[in-house]
């Protein structure tokens, strides 16, 4: 329905009760429908997000990406229903024909919000926690926008809507720390605060008070009544005018109008049934049949829908009139191609890699590529867990980003993992950035849920993983990464790289970076690696995720294939097995999902016909896939000990005799 700006009358005389009371039975009535999803919080939030959406979200129905809108995050993404009512009522392109098709295959309303799939969803969210993490990131990237183009450009909010189970999650402190260190002052959080989750009340869990908690981090906090709207504008309009983040703890009564249901969990998770669905209505004066708005709450809702084009087209004009230097910038900072300087930055450090073939540890060789192309990619934004000084992430040129002066680049996380991995996600939905951060590859599984949204929302984040093996040494098993790299392979649209040496780490940061729909993730050495690759000018062979680094002439006997800092190894192993007349082809594999989307006639010929030999210091994970079933895998096949480098890989057995006695084993029981 298109409703015209100019029908003021239908609002004043619609009330705010009508327009929290369409929100909360669209919810009720999709969920009956479907017999699946979760009635109790858009009950019991709907009055919270009803003042929201109609006096402060800044947003147009018709664009919903336009770039200075304040975002919406609904952390506790089981609520779903609340958001997708929401964007209906408010014109979005969400149908009533998708709110009827709540959780179905093809709908755009599926069980919890989507990114990318549904328009006007601003992140992914459902895991708990998450998304008030995210949002962090997307609160700082707003600061950091407005610090490089102005207000004109960058000037809006980020709320979330986060209920007890988000704020259990121990990501959810890593979170509100670091939001309260930088002062995030735009970042507002709206607390369900109904003291239920699954099992029962909260205290069955918990007894935290969760605002001495953000108070103490820094925070600015408050507690209403959920269900006064007054209440609630006035505490939201208070908390836009401060310095600090703001948590508003909004005590709400989950499934709020069912009388019997209300208050308890089982107003949680499942539709309330015919009975109760009938006595909330009559509780809530709601008489109308299911899925049915009144025109005037309709057109009231829709006006709201509308409101934000005034703000919009307001923005248009102040980027009309912005000099062609700030335009450019701006412009610039959202693109999602690499701009040329980048590729010449990158021609140039290839050629010296080749020319040099320096040995190094990749976390070096990535090191420097940083140094070379910061400057050439506006919006590049690096950071660490409080490992800068080992994972190498900061260029030279890089300046940290500080409380109060947001104009740098380089973020300090703290020990944060999964913090910082939420917060990247946060900083590419925000656009205009291209984040990386770093952290050892052990503690990939604190980032791991992080990761794994990045990989399902199709963000280009990139996580700088270094101490990739056993050959970090001394420190021992505890921080030595041996399942990881198969753990993190078989995440869907995730790339994982683990270069061979600098030229390889050149080539894998242009794939992680030239990925505009893909998370990756570089994994990347502590000990120095030989460069074998001497093709200053040749193409990105990482981008093909495997290829022939030797090839013996005559043919092969048979195929070792390595990545990472075992290629040298195995490189020493062909070179062994030609004494004794063995040909052996060397492979080099850095990444097996792009090597998976190769044509097969590419594959079979890096593969071959000979029997193969895969080396590397981890579990063999998907390696069988590539040597087959008859091949042998060099590898581990538990967890590693504590000792210098060459020992571990000595008494581990990853070394050239042990790769050629595999080779050996292997040509022998296909030769039977």
């Amino acid at each position: 329905m298109n409703i015209s700006v100019h029908a003021e009358a239908d609002l004043t005389a619609v009330t705010h009760h009508d327009l929290a009371n369409a929100v909360r039975f669209l919810a009720v009535d999709a969920i009956e429908t479907s017999q699946s999803g979760h009635p109790g919080l858009p009950m019991g939030m709907a009055d919270v997000a009803t003042v929201l959406f109609s006096r402060f979200l800044k947003f147009d129905s018709a664009h919903p990406n336009w770039p200075d809108r304040d975002r919406f995050v609904l952390s506790a993404g089981h609520g779903s229903m609340l958001l997708y009512a929401l964007l209906h009522l408010t014109g979005g392109d969400v149908s009533l024909d998708d709110i009827k098709a709540f959780r179905q295959w093809g709908s755009k309303t599926p069980g919890h919000p989507e990114y990318g799939h549904t328009p006007g969803v601003e992140t992914t969210t459902g895991p708990l926690g998450q998304g008030i993490a995210t949002a962090v990131g997307m609160a700082l990237a707003e600061r950091m926008a407005n610090a490089r183009h102005g207000d004109g450009l960058v000037d809006h909010f980020t709320y979330v809507v986060a209920g007890d189970g988000c704020l259990m999650e121990g990501i959810s402190q890593e979170a509100i720390s670091l939001a309260g260190h930088l002062g995030l002052g735009r970042l507002i959080v709206l607390f369900d605060d109904n003291g239920i989750s699954i099992d029962g009340p909260t205290s069955l869990a918990t007894s935290d008070d969760q605002l001495a908690r953000f108070a103490a981090s820094g925070w600015s906090v408050r507690r209403i009544d959920g269900h006064d709207p007054e209440a609630i504008a006035q505490a939201i309009a208070e908390e836009r005018e401060t310095t600090k983040p703001s948590l508003i703890a909004c005590r709400t009564m989950i499934g709020y109008g069912a009388p019997d249901r209300q208050g308890t969990e089982k107003a949680h998770g499942a539709p309330l049934g015919t009975e109760q669905t009938a006595a909330a209505r009559r509780t809530l004066g709601w008489d109308y049949q299911p899925f049915v708005v009144p025109i005037p709450i309709q057109k009231a809702w829709r006006m709201i829908g509308q409101r934000g084009q005034l703000d919009r087209l307001a923005w248009l004009d102040r980027y009309e009139s912005a000099t062609p230097e700030q335009r450019d910038l701006f412009v610039e900072g959202k693109a999602v191609a690499l701009p040329a300087v980048y590729a010449l930055a990158a021609a140039k450090l290839r050629e010296r890699f080749a020319g040099e073939r320096p040995k190094l540890a990749t976390r070096q060789a990535s090191q420097q590529v940083l140094d070379g192309i910061a400057g050439t990619i506006p919006g590049l934004v690096g950071g660490s867990a409080d490992l800068t000084h080992s994972n190498l992430t900061h260029a030279k040129a890089q300046a940290p980003v500080k409380r109060g002066a947001y104009t740098g680049d380089y973020i300090h996380y703290g020990i944060r993992e999964h913090g910082m991995a939420a917060a990247m996600n946060g900083l590419a939905l925000h656009g205009g950035f291209i984040p990386y951060g770093g952290t050892f590859l052990a503690f990939s599984d604190y980032s791991r849920p992080a990761i794994r949204l990045a990989a399902l929302m199709r963000l280009r984040v990139i996580h700088v993983m270094t101490h990739d093996s056993i050959g970090l040494g001394e420190d021992g098993p505890t921080h030595q990464p041996v399942e990881h790299l198969a753990a993190l392979r078989v995440i869907p649209n995730l790339l994982v790289f683990r270069p061979a040496d600098a030229v390889e780490t050149l080539e894998a940061w242009d794939c992680a970076l030239s990925a505009e729909h893909r998370p990756s993730v570089l994994c990347l050495s502590r000990q120095a690696l030989p460069t074998f690759r001497s093709d200053a000018r040749g193409k990105n062979r990482v981008a093909r995720g495997a290829y022939l680094v030797v090839s013996p002439d005559g043919g092969r006997d048979v195929t070792l294939m390595a990545t990472g800092s075992e290629v040298s190894i195995a490189l020493e192993a062909a070179r062994l097995l030609a004494t004794e007349h063995i040909r052996a082809a060397v492979v080099s594999v850095p990444c097996f999902a792009l090597f998976e989307e190769q044509p097969e006639d590419y594959r079979a010929a890096v593969l071959g016909t000979a029997p193969r030999v895969g080396v590397e210091a981890a579990v063999a994970g998907d390696w069988h896939r590539w040597i087959g079933a008859d091949g042998e895998f060099v590898g581990m096949r538990g967890f590693g000990a504590s000792a210098p480098a060459p020992v571990l890989y000595r008494e581990f057995g990853i070394i050239p005799q042990s790769i050629a006695e595999a080779a050996r084993r292997a040509i022998a029981r296909k030769s039977r």
